[in-house]
Order: structure tokens, then sequence, then C-alpha cells
């Protein structure tokens, strides 16, 4: 942690741990000791106590003897560091029974983390929810912006008898960006085993739908659900149509439901939507335009990305928008939706439905698989997606590898929040970097030019 880091890099006092760099409370230490003397000099000079004048006296007197620089100096430490024991004893006393490096971490790392890149994360799924868990340490201004396809499990059963957009996916969101993630994550994923009506749901898809009925509406509902649990960032639906995946399948079938789509067993031709013209929140058109970077995936290509892109207003705003644009891109093939699919087909298949639109400046992809990879992804059908660098090339896309997954002894492949939040913040930070640099030297041209 940033607050241990320092402590161990310079040796200093705890008391002087108030001090470091970012956690701003020595402006209002100054503030404070200043008002302090003045309502002092204030009450003084009312009662006709001649505090000036006193004082100077006081002081004349002194120096006729010990300097004055020395006496001033003396009289402004002894008075700043008794106010600042007082005051420093008196909130401690306040917050009693916590723990206090535990409240300056907090400290630190909220005035650090808010300081941080705007980024909007798209998609839906486990895909999105294990990225905010990285995501959250890097900054505090981050929305995600969630499909609501969603229409199997406790999310589909809420979404026929309550009438309300499928909870699922917004839960697990919200969870990941809670602070005390574990606790918040048991809640809200508990499953009932038992009890008429309730067997299958999730606590959490519950609590959104209770909170669905009090406040009116789903948006206010997850904004209400936030400020509860104190979340990083916000969590918003792409939109607040009922809105159905369909998908035409290459054999000519039309397949109707999210939940059926990797049922089927075909080759996915296009991915459209029930109604066609889903209009999007105004809140994530928003959050796109003012975006530093923009984040798609990972996650089920075709129920967890791609739907979110198939409301026209959000692909347009994404292509539009300054941000920075990367896609993380699926480490396994997912039987069903993306049999056989090589890199380039994940990001073919994003620029298509979003209109061919340059949605996309670089995909990160996982360059690193264990030797005893697990053998049931080969029975279940599931391969490494492969890096076709020439055919993705022709796109315009850049390819960023990295180490994504987690170290695994049973040879699993699974995404690391951390790393693939480092490996995305890091593109960006060089991205930036590159930029500037560009800048630079355009302006210098152009001054030679003048």
């Amino acid at each position: 942690m940033e607050i241990k880091n320092i402590r161990k890099n310079v040796k200093m006092p705890e008391d002087m741990m108030w001090l470091v760099p970012g956690l701003q409370v020595k402006r209002w230490f100054a503030l404070i000791f200043l008002g302090s003397i003045l309502m002092t000099l204030g009450v003084l000079i009312l009662f006709d106590i001649k505090p000036i004048f006193y004082t100077m006296e006081f002081i004349r007197n002194v120096a006729m003897n010990i300097s004055t620089e020395w006496v001033a100096f003396g009289i402004v430490m002894f008075g700043a560091g008794i106010f600042f024991k007082g005051w420093q004893k008196t909130n401690l006393s306040m917050i009693e029974g916590s723990d206090k490096h535990s409240l300056l971490e907090a400290l630190y790392r909220r005035r650090k983390l808010n300081r941080g890149p705007k980024i909007v994360a798209v998609g839906g799924g486990t895909g999105l929810s294990m990225l905010l868990r990285g995501i959250k340490h890097i900054t505090n201004n981050i929305t995600a912006v969630v499909t609501v396809g969603d229409d199997g499990g406790s999310s589909g059963r809420l979404r026929e008898e309550m009438g309300i957009l499928p909870p699922g996916d917004i839960r697990n969101c919200i969870a990941a960006l809670a602070d005390d993630e574990d606790l918040i994550t048991k809640l809200f994923q508990y499953r009932f085993k038992s009890g008429e009506g309730l067997e299958g749901h999730s606590f959490g898809n519950l609590f959104l739908t209770a909170l669905c009925s009090i406040t009116g509406d789903l948006v206010r509902a997850v904004k209400e659900s936030s400020n509860v649990l104190s979340i990083r960032g916000r969590v918003l639906p792409s939109t607040l149509d009922d809105m159905k995946l369909v998908a035409e399948m290459e054999d000519g079938r039309i397949i109707h439901g999210e939940s059926n789509i990797p049922e089927a067993h075909g080759k996915i031709k296009r991915l459209f939507t029930d109604p066609q013209n889903c209009r999007a929140l105004s809140d994530v058109i928003t959050a796109i335009k003012e975006a530093d970077l923009i984040i798609l995936g990972p996650g089920s290509l075709y129920t967890s990305v791609i739907p979110n892109l198939l409301i026209q207003e959000i692909s347009e705003e994404i292509a539009k928008a300054n941000a920075k644009k990367i896609y993380v891109c699926n480490i396994m093939t997912q039987p069903g939706e993306t049999d056989n699919y090589s890199v380039s087909d994940h990001v073919n298949a994003l620029i298509s439905h979003a209109g061919g639109r340059r949605i996309i400046d670089t995909v990160l992809v996982n360059d690193f698989l264990p030797s005893n990879m697990a053998k049931k992804y080969e029975q279940s059908g599931s391969y490494p997606v492969k890096l076709d660098a020439e055919n993705l090339r022709r796109t315009g896309v850049k390819v960023f590898p990295k180490k994504l997954i987690e170290d695994s002894k049973e040879g699993l492949v699974r995404h690391s929040s951390n790393r693939v939040a480092r490996a995305i913040y890091y593109w960006y930070r060089r991205e930036m970097k590159s930029e500037k640099g560009l800048f630079r030297k355009e302006a210098e041209k152009q001054a030679c030019l003048k």
C-alpha cells in the first residue's frame, strides 16, 4: 500500500505521517491555525487588553537580550506544535476504535484515485466484473456500461415475473466495485436453496428488484444501492428498453433469447435486438463523450460485449470519442459462440456489429498459456484464441500482447484482474506520452515554419 511504502522508504515518526503529500490536510491545518490566531487577537482587542502593544513590548524587551528572529521562530514553532497535537488528538478521539493507519491509507488512496483517468468499461457477464476489480485500484472515475439482454436464470425469472430489466450483470459489477468486495460478493451472490418462489434467486437480484420497485426505475435503484455500498465509480445499464437478443445463424435459423444462442451450436451470422432501435441511456452517452479511456470486453463476444454496440448511439459515440480505445480479447474460444475464432475474427465481429465504425485502437491479447493446460477445455470444445497478426493488420487495429492470466498449478486459464488492469493502464500511459510527443514535434515544426 502507498502509505506503508512511504514509511518503509522514509523514516519518520508516526504522527508526521499526517504530513505526507497527497492527503490534502496540511492546508486545512494552516487555515485552522490562522483562524484561531485571528479569533484570539480579536477577543483581546475587544476587551482592550492591547495584545499587539504588550506583545510588541515583550518582544522588544526580549530582543534586547536575544535575537528577535530566534524569539519569533520559537514562539511560532511552539504554538504550532501545541495546536497540531491538540487537533490530532481531538480527531483521533472522535474516531476511537478505528485503525489510524487504515484511515490514513483510505484518505491517501481516495485522493489519489479521484485524480485518475475517466474510464468507461463496456461489456457484461463475469468478464466485466473481473475487469472492474482491477481497474478500481487505478481510478475512482469508472463508468461500467452493462448489457441488459440476459434472459436466463434468476435474472430471466425476475424479468418475466416482475417486468424489470435483468439485474444479474449489474449486481456483479456493483459487487466488484465495492470497497469490502469479499463480503458484498458473498452477500450479493448468495442463492436461496429452498423456499417457494425464492429457490434459485440470488440475494443481489432480489435486492435490486426491491429497490427498483421503491425508486421507480432501475437506474435510480442502482444509484441508491451504489451509495449504500460505497462503490467506486458507477454502474449503468446500456438502455432502459426491454431489449432482447436475436441471432441469425449461417444455416438460416433465427434464435431468440441470449440464453438460447450458445445452445444453438451453430455459427452466428449476425446479431440484432428486438426491438431494433433501442435508445441509449443519456448518462452512458455523456460518460463516453467525457472518457479518457474506453475498454471493451473481455467476456462473451456475442452475448456480453456486442449487445451494447447494437445500440446505435453507443457505437456512434465510441467511434467519435477522443478517448483511447482498447479491446480485451478472450483467451479461450467459447463453445456455441466463437468456435475456431481467432483474434481478428473477434475484432471483425465487433467492428461489423458497430456498423463498420472504428471503435478500437488496440486489442490486448494474452501471450502466455500454462504448459499443463487442463484437459477440461479440450473436452468442452474450448481452445486458445489464436493471434493471426497478418489478418489483424488488415483491420488497422494494433496488437498489445501481455501475460494476462493468473498463475495456476492446475492448468486453469483465468484472467487476472490485476494483470489486465496494469496492462491496460501501461498501454494508456504509453499512448498518452506518445501523443504528447507528437504534439510537441508538430508545435516545433509549425514554429519553424513561421
